[in-house]
């Protein structure tokens, strides 16, 4: 293989991951058009087509795929090779990737990384704000942050925060003229607002745990929202009950602007964590990373 075709093969495993030659050009940091040149040329070299391109997307076809499979364990050797080198440093460096909710985000993970950026001012941190469950191995991030309960076995799990609840709240104004809810079946006689979840498209059911009891309560009302901060709103406006995080409230139930219900209901679950496959072999920007952001009570 001539080396001068390593720029392209590189392209083409950046293309065929992005199913775009727009995000494929950003990651790249080139133009669509000569990304579209480096593939067509490359398609021409080796006599097979590796793209299966469409107005919306881009695909690899079988030999495509084929040629994916083997070309990602090399690059992948190629840039370990390269980090070792960082390793060498007097100074870690390199960019971590992380993927996470957004409540992780701005309650847990922001907060504990920005004070490492001073002291460590070649560290790139990239956040990645997603609701949905990501396979950070094929999108290539160094680590995710979910709920500890939620995260697969053949990954390594630090705790980066502590036990979190939910709270069921309203505007005093909401029980003016209703009783408030004893049980979670009086919800059915009650306005509640809806959140409709962005990782599956699905309106969250309220979840209520007392002792052995577990309870997932199809909640009815006129309002749904996607968006926490906008269901917060129309609480405090006296539009109805809503399940939210606990932290999220804190501050409005010490002022008097919601109040809270089905407290007892409400147990501590198990908080987020951060995680990455057991096979990594972690560099020194990210053992700072998730030291940062190691939960120590």
């Amino acid at each position: 293989m001539d080396r001068a075709e390593l720029p392209d093969l590189n392209a083409f495993i950046v293309v065929a991951e992005e199913r775009s030659f727009t995000r494929a050009a950003v990651r790249l940091e080139t133009s669509q058009s000569a990304l579209s040149h480096m593939m067509r040329r490359l398609e021409e070299r080796l006599g097979v087509r590796l793209l299966t391109r469409t107005t919306r997307s881009v695909s690899p076809t079988d030999a495509g795929e084929r040629l994916l499979e083997r070309l990602r364990p090399a690059f992948d050797a190629i840039a370990e090779g390269l980090t070792s080198l960082n390793e060498m440093r007097h100074k870690p460096a390199g960019t971590v990737r992380i993927t996470t909710s957004e409540h992780a985000a701005r309650s847990i993970v922001w907060p504990a990384l920005k004070p490492l950026l001073a002291d460590y001012p070649d560290i790139g941190i990239e956040l990645n704000i997603n609701g949905g469950f990501v396979d950070i191995v094929e999108q290539r991030f160094d680590a995710g942050v979910r709920l500890g309960e939620a995260i697969a076995r053949d990954m390594i799990a630090v705790r980066i925060g502590p036990e979190l609840r939910m709270a069921c709240v309203a505007a005093p104004a909401y029980f003016a003229h209703r009783d408030a809810p004893r049980v979670p079946q009086d919800l059915a006689h009650h306005r509640c607002i809806n959140l409709r979840m962005a990782s599956s498209g699905s309106i969250y059911a309220w979840e209520f745990e007392q002792g052995t009891r577990q309870l997932n309560v199809r909640v009815d009302g006129a309002l749904t929202f996607n968006n926490v901060p906008i269901v917060l709103d129309a609480a405090r406006d006296g539009l109805g009950l809503c399940m939210v995080m606990e932290d999220a409230v804190r501050d409005d139930i010490a002022a008097g602007r919601l109040a809270r219900v089905l407290d007892d209901w409400c147990p501590p679950f198990a908080g987020y964590h951060l995680y990455y496959p057991s096979r990594r072999q972690p560099t020194p920007a990210f053992a700072l990373v998730v030291e940062a952001l190691r939960y120590r009570g």
